[in-house]
C-alpha cells in the first residue's frame, strides 16, 4: 500500500485496520524465543520496537504485540525517518530491519545491524531442537570476525588465504561487527546449566582446513563457547542451517542469504570487503 498509493493512502490503510491484527513476520519466533529467555524473573533480554510508522500507524502494531503476548514495552516511531540513530541511545546489541539503509547507518556506528530477508515457505526438519530454545547461526569472516582474512582471498585466490590463513594460525583474528552480540549471548549462556541451555549458536562457514585452526583459536583466546562448527569448504549453507534447526542466520554475502532463506530468516550484513566492492 504505502510503495503502490503513498504514505496518505498507507496511513488510512492502517487506521481503518486497527483493529485487525497484523500476522507474524519473518522476526516473530526470533523475538518470542528473546523474550522467552526472561525466565524466573531474570530480566536477560528486552525487545524494543523501532518503526518508520508515526504513532498514530504504529497503534496497529503494538495491537498485534498485545494480541500475541509479546512482552514488548518499548517502542520508537520516526514517521519515515531513519531509525538506527536511536540503535545506541537504547544500548542494543542487534539491530535488524528490512530497510537496508538503516541498517548500514548501525554498522557505520559500530553496531551489530543485519537486513532480514522473509523465509521462503518449507518442509520442516527435526533439529532437535526444544520448543522455545533459540537457535542462531553466524557466518564467519566479516560477520564474527573482522574481513582481513577476506581481503586476501578477494585479491589473491583461495591458495593464497589458505597459506596466510596457516601461516598466521596462532594469531587471532579481529572482531567483527557481530562479535559483542555472540558475547551477549554467551553470557545468558553462562547462566545456566550446560543440560538446560536455551541457546545454542552455531558457525556456519566456508572455511574448510587448514583455515579452520585460526577460527578456533579466536574464539579460545575471546573466552566464547560455539556450540556447533560446520566449516563447509564452499558447500551451500542451507541444508546445513535447515538440520542446525536455526532461527536466524546472519551472513555478509547475499548470495548466501538468499540461499539459506530458502529454509531459515536470514540477515544480511552489508559489512567487509565484499559488500564495499557492490
Amino acid at each position: 500500500m504505502y510503495e503502490q498509493q503513498g504514505v496518505e493512502a498507507y496511513q488510512a490503510h492502517q487506521v481503518e485496520r486497527e483493529s485487525i491484527v497484523l500476522s507474524p513476520g519473518v522476526a516473530f519466533d526470533l523475538a518470542r524465543k528473546l523474550l522467552a529467555l526472561n525466565v524466573s524473573g531474570r530480566p536477560y533480554v528486552e525487545v524494543v520496537l523501532l518503526s518508520r510508522n508515526s504513532a498514530d500507524t504504529g497503534l496497529r502494531v503494538f495491537n498485534a504485540i498485545q494480541h500475541y503476548g509479546l512482552a514488548i514495552t518499548r517502542a520508537v516511531f520516526t514517521s519515515g525517518s531513519d531509525t538506527s540513530r536511536y540503535v545506541s541511545a537504547l544500548g542494543s546489541h542487534l539491530f535488524l530491519s528490512a530497510d537496508a539503509g538503516d541498517v548500514l547507518h548501525a554498522l557505520q556506528h559500530g553496531h551489530a545491524a543485519a537486513t532480514i530477508v522473509p523465509r521462503a515457505p518449507h518442509d520442516s526438519v527435526d533439529s532437535g531442537a526444544k520448543p522455545n530454545e533459540l537457535r542462531i547461526a553466524f557466518d564467519g569472516d566479516a560477520v564474527l570476525f573482522s574481513d582481513e582474512a577476506e581481503r586476501v582471498y578477494q585479491a589473491s585466490g583461495l591458495e593464497a588465504f589458505s597459506r596466510s590463513e596457516q601461516a598466521a594460525a596462532a594469531t587471532p583474528l579481529e572482531g567483527g561487527p557481530f562479535r559483542g552480540f555472540l558475547q551477549a549471548l554467551h553470557r545468558i549462556q553462562t547462566e545456566f546449566p550446560r543440560d538446560q541451555q536455551p541457546i545454542r549458536t552455531a558457525l556456519v562457514t566456508a572455511r574448510s582446513a587448514p583455515a579452520h585452526e585460526r577460527v578456533i583459536r579466536t574464539l579460545r583466546k575471546w573466552g566464547i563457547r560455539i556450540d556447533e562448527a560446520l566449516f563447509l569448504g564452499g558447500l551451500d549453507k542451507s541444508e546445513f542451517l535447515r538440520a542446525f534447526g536455526a532461527d536466524i542466520f546472519f551472513d555478509d554475502q547475499r548470495r548466501h542469504v538468499e540461499s539459506a532463506s530458502r529454509v531459515v530468516a536470514a540477515g544480511h550484513v552489508p559489512h567487509g570487503i565484499t559488500n564495499s566492492k557492490q
